[in-house]
């Protein structure tokens, strides 16, 4: 995977972000936080949740391993959980912009939430984020339909036909 198209990626993952983060915030604090049975409890723990990896991947990219991550009772509100992202981001797009194509190669070694080390060249781990994250947007996007509300397109193409065109 070359720079150019990682970059388009975390061009795409914030748009994306960005959006599933516009529709919950039309929510009710009862819908945000309805339970729902799935992967995470509710909309809001799914939207923590995925701001959560972003953050600690990337800190382990930066060579840190955090040993937990973000808790959802600490972001009562959309608000809250897009102020934190905006910081999470803002630090990603700086990492980025810093990444060159030699660095995608690097080597990461970090300890995981359970104690065990792993190691992975940088693009297998930034491809492996902008996965993790659509996964969880899906899931949100479920969750929404199943409370009523409007879920947002957030495909890859739907993306380059709507921003970059």
């Amino acid at each position: 995977m070359d720079l150019e198209r990682i970059r388009a990626l975390y061009d795409f993952n914030r748009w994306a972000n960005g959006r599933v983060l516009e529709a919950a915030g039309k929510l009710s604090w009862e819908q945000l936080t309805k339970d729902l049975k799935n992967s995470f409890p509710s909309v809001r723990d799914t939207l923590v949740h995925i701001m959560a990896a972003e953050w600690i991947w990337l800190e382990r990219w930066k060579g840190t391993s955090p040993k937990a991550l973000l808790n959802a009772s600490e972001f009562p509100t959309v608000s809250t959980i897009r102020t934190r992202w905006g910081e999470v981001e803002r630090e990603q797009r700086q990492f980025i912009s810093g990444v060159s194509e030699e660095s995608l190669k690097r080597v990461v070694a970090y300890i995981n939430l359970k104690g065990d080390p792993y190691k992975y060249p940088l693009w297998q781990l930034l491809q492996h984020l902008v996965n993790h994250s659509t996964y969880h947007r899906g899931q949100v996007t479920t969750m929404l339909r199943q409370l009523g509300a409007k879920p947002v397109e957030t495909d890859f193409l739907v993306y380059f036909d709507t921003v970059l065109k």
